[in-house]
């Protein structure tokens, strides 16, 4: 499949994987749809891809983890052009905080974003996606495979994700629709400066270093490549790949030496 003069909406297009894919999909002669909370952002990203690429562009303000956001997105997609050909369910909010440390709203809010915002926004964008036998995305993570200290709501969203998207392709799997999960290994963007700590505020600052990780560019592209050969899953990293592998076959070994790795963060949560 060819992604020029399709139609695509992107979740959390401001920033990061999400304003990636924005530049990637535009590059290819696609037409977008870009949702986020920071209209401003977007309006400038839009403008910018349209006079860039010659596509057509337009932003929506909103907030996934209102259902009622979710509903406008596909309203206006349909006002805008008639027709929806891709989902890519990108908005994503991550945490830092151990589980007996943490204020449950943080939970709370990281399953609102990461879950039911990829629930509603494909409920809303489903039946026309159905008519053009057309793409859902899930922007998923190997902490959807694969439980991280610290990440106790970032994890349980994300495989709620993967079990949500896994099974909505099943029930597809006669209708020609395509369903897939993308989950890309660490990446530098800004979703660990965003990242929720133990009490809700942003942490402020990344953990990690940024600078050995796959650019958000780099996730775009191979995002790209997986629509358009209709791919079922994406695990982009040789280390990810390795920690879905190992942790079916050797969990317990796996629990040591995920601790090990986050034990050696800047600050550590967890000390070994």
């Amino acid at each position: 499949m060819n992604l020029k003069d399709k139609v695509i909406i992107i979740t959390g297009a401001s920033s990061g994987i999400g304003k990636a894919c924005a530049e990637e999909f535009a590059k290819r002669g696609a037409n977008l749809v870009l949702a986020a909370r920071q209209y401003v952002t977007l309006c400038e990203i839009t403008a910018g891809l349209e006079k860039k690429y010659g596509i057509r562009a337009v932003a929506v303000q909103a907030d996934v983890s209102k259902e009622a956001d979710c509903e406008l997105i596909i309203k206006q997609t349909l006002v805008s052009f008639q027709r929806i050909d891709i989902l890519v369910n990108n908005a994503g909010l991550s945490m830092r905080a151990l589980f007996n440390e943490l204020d449950l709203s943080v939970l709370k809010n990281l399953m609102d974003v990461n879950f039911w915002g990829t629930v509603y926004c494909t409920k809303y964008a489903l039946p026309e996606i159905l008519k053009t036998k057309g793409t859902v995305v899930g922007v998923s993570s190997i902490a959807g495979y694969r439980g991280l200290p610290g990440r106790t709501g970032y994890s349980a969203s994300k495989f709620a994700m993967n079990g949500f998207m896994e099974s909505l392709r099943t029930e597809l799997l006669k209708t020609g629709v395509h369903v897939m999960v993308a989950c890309p290994g660490f990446t530098a963007s800004n979703i660990r400066v965003t990242a929720l700590s133990k009490d809700g505020a942003a942490h402020g600052e990344t953990s990690m270093d940024e600078g050995k990780m796959m650019s958000s560019e780099e996730v775009a592209s191979i995002i790209a490549d997986g629509i358009e050969q209709r791919k079922r899953t994406l695990v982009m990293t040789r280390q990810g790949k390795l920690a879905v592998w190992m942790n079916k076959l050797f969990p317990a070994f796996v629990d040591k030496k995920v601790f090990d790795l986050f034990a050696k963060e800047k600050n550590p949560l967890i000390k070994g």
